[in-house]
């Protein structure tokens, strides 16, 4: 349950202002679609979270305990440092739209922005980091939800009022926790 609460909170405050989020507005006001955007959101998520999170467990299988303590206390580290650098979108994403309609456009725009976002990195870390590579992406998938379904359907009017840098020094700040407490074995001083 630790990965699933971990993961899905984790990922929510480094989506917000991710450029996903990003996407999910500009497709939002665009198309005026919430549910196939959403829908689009869901299942890019769910395939690229996926693959992130099979990945994450194969690496436990041939990184010694050890050296993976170091690899994710340094990747957890790097991804404070990277939830403080904001996003930008770049427009051509959206324009697939024309081809593929609102579902098949988010769909593929939203799995080609996750390729190598901190969101999907933090995944393989997180299911690296924990045994439980399915609770990792249900959490991960609950939380780009959490984070982008609200930006759906409140477009631009929403993300005026957030405050960002706030929200990017809390997740910054989790992230910076995890690797410490990795990297000390902070977990072998309760057992």
């Amino acid at each position: 349950m630790e990965s699933l609460l971990i993961s899905t909170g984790v990922v929510a405050l480094a989506e917000i202002g991710d450029k996903t989020q990003l996407l999910a507005f500009i497709l939002a006001a665009r198309f005026k679609k919430p549910v196939p955007i959403i829908l689009g959101i869901l299942c890019a998520t769910i395939i690229n979270h996926g693959m992130a999170g099979a990945l994450g467990a194969w690496i436990t299988t041939v990184v010694s305990p050890d050296a993976m303590r170091w690899i994710l206390g340094a990747s957890f580290i790097g991804m404070a440092i990277w939830t403080l650098i904001p996003d930008k979108i770049e427009e051509e994403e959206t324009q697939v739209a024309k081809k593929w309609g609102v579902f098949g456009a988010t769909l593929i725009t939203f799995f080609l922005a996750e390729m190598g976002d901190k969101t999907q990195i933090a995944t393989v870390a997180l299911a690296a980091h924990y045994a439980a590579p399915l609770m990792v992406v249900i959490g991960t998938t609950l939380g780009m939800l959490i984070a982008d379904v609200p930006a759906v359907f409140a477009a631009n009017k929403f993300a005026e009022k957030i405050p960002m840098k706030l929200v990017h020094s809390i997740a910054a700040s989790i992230f910076l926790v995890m690797g410490l407490l990795t990297l000390f074995k902070v977990e072998q001083l309760f057992a």
